[in-house]
């Protein structure tokens, strides 16, 4: 199983239809998250990936994307019902 950095990724997108791509886009990748801001388990060939994608999808005028390694060392905590964000064996696009 490659080894995978957690990772936080964000976007705010101007137009409803490159929104809806964005986040089909993001949630590829997410393991868990909530409305614009997604927990992402990635390689660097992934996070390549993610970021090339992303920037073909996006206008850079009007839209923004985020991607932020969280450190690995860091403890992950998880508050009320929250489940902490956990590297799946694999990842089904389909």
């Amino acid at each position: 199983m490659p080894d995978r950095a957690l990772h936080l990724a964000a976007y705010d997108v101007a137009c409803p239809r490159r929104l809806q791509a964005a986040l089909d886009l993001v949630r590829a990748y997410a393991t868990g998250g909530q409305k614009s801001v997604y927990e992402c388990f990635l390689t660097p060939a992934e996070k390549g990936a993610l970021l090339a994608d992303m920037a073909a999808l996006l206008d850079s005028r009007c839209d923004r994307f985020f991607l932020l390694r969280l450190d690995p060392r860091a403890q992950t905590v998880a508050l009320g019902c929250a489940v902490p964000a956990v590297d799946p064996p694999f990842f089904y696009a389909g």
